[in-house]
């Protein structure tokens, strides 16, 4: 069966990987293709101006029509196609009807001109698709083909789509890591920029993770895998760029389906205006064929339908690049809306992994003796709290535990026992080593600990309390800065919690929380989430774990953390690759800059649009004025749109 999944796997990745390669080529050559036609186009005119005196009108007639072929075909060609598969008249459209018009009426050149604009517009709108895809091609370039196995001592080089979860894998210094694991060996610095958007190094040592994609700067290590090639950091990565680029804004779907009515509106007050100018203000059938060629021109809305997308690929593909992941157009423009964050804790907040803060011991000259003793029994334990403690002892110093743990026994729910060198020992909670002894040790110690909402943990050794643990979740260090960074900008933040009023009250005092809910369930987090919408209109959520995505899900904008899980990863909109919350409010800054820049765009092309109308109906314009006005827009809002890939 995984034999089967692994081939189905390299079948979908190769042809994932050929798809960019194939449209990153086409895109390319579609881009030197209509730049190359333009060109031409452009000087073909140049000469015919130019020499005019010296060619006949026959040959003046033929160059203006092979500046027309030339550079109008692939426009032509997409208009057309795109007609007759959407059964929708378009931009193209109307302007191969100025063209043609401009050239029935005898401004050969005007109209040659406005095809060779045209096509050059079209031309960098190309290169925003390409520049804006490049970040997917360039992710894909990254992953090797090959990776070397280590399997009895034996070096072996195998294709990547091959590893297996628990494979040990070499990776040399100056190569890049083939697949997502764990470091079993040796030390190095890890450039892993491509993913996270971290500038620096990162130094990674034994049991820390890396990602495939990513750079061992110095040293040879060996990892083990972690996850199968299709589940990598990586390849989401890829997926949701992807999927990002497919998925269109509402701003941009209003504009397509406003686009086929208004070519319907202008052309049928494009064919009036040829003739009732002439009928009711006395203006010579000519002037009125020739304004009405020029509304045809002014009014073909090039510079709206290209005031949006330009921009939005623009911000999806500057986000990637800094380790936020839009999944779509959309969700980059709803950010900037968002009035109040709702944060899970676990995972979100805090690290997610309790520490040891405090340790208490009855005997302070032998603490390390019964310190090495507990960690002993711990290491034996699968329980979050047990290794905590074992960390705690290894971050001490205190390599060397304990020998020999006999007789061990874990009491479900409540703790651990065990013998150690003919003592018998008990670890766990209060109730299991034996309450009153364990609240009256060193006057009530573990009143106060449990008071600042810490978890207590004691160690009993034959009859007496020896030592008591105080754990915590610790507040990671990016939420506090994160948090401030959101109430700055005015946006209330809400902590939803499963744990108990005074673990949340505390959490929630130290992160800098405007409110929080305690003892959440996961439908009870939908509830809330929805309450919120209703208060505050514009919500977002950011969890990372399978109990987070109904709320996810429910909110206006979803933003899971990188390191969360699958499920929480496919629900949410936003992915914080890099898991650092201060990404949030950079986020809302580009989806702000952004929204600032297609509303800059909208009212500029509009404005354009309305001025050369009225311009022209006021008879203050000529053709070639209304091609230069009309196409020039075009190009400076796609320009306006590139700003945000800087």
């Amino acid at each position: 069966m995984a034999t089967e999944v692994d081939s189905i796997y390299k079948l979908k990745r190769n042809q994932l990987k050929r798809n960019i390669l194939n449209r990153k080529s086409l895109i390319k050559m579609k881009e030197h293709k209509e730049l190359i036609a333009a060109l031409i186009s452009g000087i073909t005119i140049l000469f015919a101006w130019m020499f005019e005196s010296h060619l006949t009108s026959t040959a003046f007639v033929f160059l203006h029509l092979l500046a027309f072929i030339i550079g109008g075909y692939a426009k032509a060609k997409e208009g057309i196609t795109e007609t007759i598969t959407n059964k929708e008249l378009n931009v193209e459209m109307l302007m191969i009807f100025a063209a043609i018009g401009s050239a029935i009426i005898g401004y050969w050149t005007e109209g040659a001109i406005l095809i060779f604009i045209f096509a050059l517009s079209g031309a960098l709108e190309t290169y925003t698709l390409n520049k804006s895809n490049k970040e997917i091609s360039s992710l894909m370039n990254l992953q090797p083909e090959e990776a070397i196995i280590v399997k009895n001592g034996v070096e072996k080089k195998v294709p990547v789509d091959t590893l297996q979860v628990k494979d040990t894998v070499l990776i040399r210094a100056g190569e890049r890591i083939p697949a997502d694991g764990k470091i079993s060996k040796g030390t190095t610095s890890v450039d892993e920029s491509a993913i996270t958007g971290e500038s620096l190094p990162v130094e990674k040592t034994h049991s820390e993770e890396v990602y495939a994609g990513t750079v061992a700067l110095n040293g040879t290590i060996t990892i083990e895998i972690t996850k199968p090639a299709n589940e990598t950091l990586f390849q989401k990565i890829i997926e949701l760029v992807q999927q990002a680029k497919d998925e269109k804004s509402p701003s941009q779907l209003f504009i397509e389906r406003f686009e086929g009515t208004y070519v319907k509106i202008v052309l049928a007050v494009v064919f009036l205006m040829m003739f009732l100018p002439y009928l009711l203000f006395n203006w010579t059938l000519s002037e009125s064929i020739y304004r009405a060629m020029i509304l045809l021109v002014v009014a073909s809305p090039c510079a709206l339908v290209a005031s949006i997308m330009p921009a939005t690929l623009s911000a999806i593909s500057s986000s990637a690049k800094n380790g936020v992941l839009f999944k779509g157009g959309v969700h980059v423009e709803n950010l900037s809306h968002i009035k109040a964050v709702a944060f899970d804790k676990t995972g979100t907040l805090t690290n997610g992994k309790p520490v040891v803060t405090e340790a208490f011991y009855k005997e302070k000259d032998n603490q390390n003796q019964t310190l090495k003793i507990v960690a002993a029994i711990e290491k034996y334990s699968t329980h979050p709290l047990a290794q905590s403690i074992v960390q705690f002892t290894k971050e001490k110093g205190l390599d060397e535990l304990a020998s020999e743990v006999l007789d061990m026994k874990t009491i479900s729910g409540n703790g651990i026992s065990a013998v150690v060198d003919g003592d018998h020992w008990k670890i766990g909670k209060a109730d299991f080593v034996g309450k009153e002894d364990a609240m009256s040790f060193l006057h009530g110690v573990a009143n106060n600990l449990a008071k600042e909402g810490k978890t207590i943990v004691f160690a009993k050794k034959n009859n007496e309390i020896t030592a008591v643990f105080a754990l915590k979740d610790t507040i990671r260090k990016d939420a506090k800065n994160a948090i401030a960074l959101l109430k700055k900008h005015g946006i209330t933040t809400v902590m939803l919690t499963g744990d108990n009023e005074l673990t949340a009250k505390i959490i929630a005092k130290e992160a800098g929380i405007d409110s929080y809910i305690a003892n959440c369930l996961p439908e009870e987090k939908v509830t809330h989430v929805k309450q919120l919408r209703e208060k505050y209109k514009n919500v977002s959520m950011v969890g990372d774990g399978i109990n987070d995505a109904p709320a996810l899900a429910s909110a206006n904008v979803g933003i899971a953390m990188g390191e969360g899980t699958d499920v929480a990863m496919e629900t949410a909109d936003v992915v914080l690759m890099k898991n650092d919350l201060t990404k949030i409010t950079e986020a809302m800054a580009i989806s702000t800059k952004m929204n600032k820049i297609i509303k800059q765009n909208v009212f500029f092309s509009l404005s354009i649009i309305l001025i050369l109308i009225l311009s022209n109906f006021f008879q203050l314009l000529d053709l070639p004025l209304g091609v230069i006005g009309h196409e020039g827009s075009t190009i400076l809002v796609i320009l306006n749109g590139l700003r945000l890939l800087k």
